[in-house]
């Protein structure tokens, strides 16, 4: 490990990514009286909660919603004074097989709902963001190396180097290992298991159809429908309260729509939904397409088997590395992985290793 420039300005701790689990981190070390900067490549906060205004509300074309279980999210909604609401248990689910045009079921919805957010998950973290002090969030800004050296921690981003204590990197572990250089190189087992760790959401396109009204509704129909036909696999109400936005959002595999275009994927998305919901759902007033797959900030290039997402493995990931290098997302979160839970733990948990560190240093 090399030195670092003292001359450089310096904090205490360093967050890359201002997603649910950095801006967790961000705003807990904060309160706890650090002096802490965050980076984020996007132009917005958020990371895989994105929210999007269209004419009558907000919709999400990212994480959504959580469950009754998801307490830890719940509680910091409570806390930051985010409205959410219940989603409605109603009516029968529509399937398509394969070989068969689509056909009502009883959809049995007498189990706990999940919960929405009414302005959107990216309320959530808007909120997380600003609790920071001023100046201290820095958007449209990657980083692209992380120097660790027995004084510090040197960061190089995109407007400016800085030195800290402590780093978060607060990003999908192998989105990490293909954008940031890290100096020195990590240990064996902890590249090995951020580049086999499976990035949540990575390989599926998001649509999301505005309509006037939820006519489905009307009709009696669930919040979910399933197709083996396609391309959009699973199909929710993602409409906000009280039905306003009105909305239908699909979820397909990006292989399943590989080679068509955002304009094309609209169309498609539309078709389906006319053939499962009849014609009035022909007739949208807004259609919105994410290609999670093709987003720079979020997917690897390289592929990685999902499997991976669960694997005893991650425990490397979950420790300090050369005592100043922590990685925090929902894919390192010991409990929830893949889910908005399990990225507000992973912020948490962060958070505390880099307050444990300190006392330790300052002993």
């Amino acid at each position: 490990m090399g030195a670092v420039s003292a001359d450089l300005p310096r904090c205490d701790v360093i967050v890359v990514g201002a997603g649910v689990a950095g801006l967790t981190a961000a705003a807990a070390l904060g309160r706890a009286g650090a002096t802490v900067m965050v980076f984020e490549a996007r132009d917005r906060v958020g990371g895989r909660a994105h929210s999007v205004r269209a004419a009558t509300g907000t919709i999400d074309l990212g994480v959504s919603r959580f469950r009754p279980d998801e307490l830890f999210t719940r509680a910091l909604s409570h806390e930051l004074g985010v409205r959410t609401f219940t989603e409605p248990l109603h009516g029968d689910a529509l399937l398509e097989p394969t070989h068969a045009g689509p056909h009502r079921v009883d959809a049995d919805r007498r189990g706990q709902p999940s919960y929405r957010f009414a302005q959107g998950a990216q309320d959530l973290t808007q909120r997380l963001a600003d609790q920071l002090a001023c100046g201290t969030l820095r958007l449209s800004d990657p980083v692209s190396s992380i120097s660790v050296t027995p004084d510090g921690v040197r960061v190089d981003a995109r407007s400016t180097r800085l030195l800290t204590d402590h780093v978060i990197v607060a990003v999908p572990p192998a989105l990490a290992m293909e954008q940031i250089a890290f100096s020195p190189g990590l240990p064996g087992t902890v590249r090995a298991a951020a580049e086999a760790t499976a990035v949540s959401t990575h390989a599926v396109v998001t649509a999301v159809a505005v309509y006037e009204d939820a006519f489905w509704r009307r009709e009696r129909l669930a919040d979910a429908a399933a197709s083996d036909t396609g391309p959009f696999r699973e199909l929710l109400d993602q409409s906000g309260p009280d039905a306003v936005p009105a909305a239908l959002c699909g979820v397909a595999a990006a292989k399943d729509l590989a080679g068509v275009d955002l304009r094309g994927a609209q169309a498609r998305f539309v078709e389906q939904l006319t053939r499962l919901f009849g014609p009035e759902a022909a007739r949208p007033a807004e259609v919105h397409v994410v290609d999670w797959s093709g987003e720079q900030y979020t997917s690897p290039r390289a592929p990685v088997s999902p499997a991976s997402l669960a694997s005893d493995d991650l425990a490397a990931l979950r420790q300090a590395v050369y005592d100043r290098v922590h990685f925090a997302s929902t894919e390192t979160a010991s409990t929830h992985a893949g889910r908005l839970e399990g990225a507000v733990r992973a912020g948490k948990e962060a958070m505390r290793r880099v307050l444990e560190q300190r006392l330790v240093r300052a002993r």
